[in-house]
């Protein structure tokens, strides 16, 4: 499954919308998302599946790009 996980850098960072990054990261559920992303040092804001017709808009985005850790 892909999902769409919304965080700030660093973790001491408040979350501010104009600060907001997005990933696209493979995952069997949000927890495993959250774990693979642990020692990376993110404030994670939101995690959200991405499936259907919401996926295949993602795709259209030039910044679109799925990682696999």
């Amino acid at each position: 499954m892909i999902f769409k996980v919304y965080f700030q850098e660093k973790l001491t960072e408040v979350p501010v919308r104009e600060n907001t990054k997005t990933l696209f990261l493979v995952g069997e559920s949000e927890r495993d998302v959250r774990t693979k992303l642990s020692k990376r040092g993110y404030n994670i804001e939101f995690v959200q599946l991405v499936t259907g017709a919401y996926l295949e808009y993602e795709k259209q985005n030039e910044d679109y790009k799925v990682l696999e850790i």
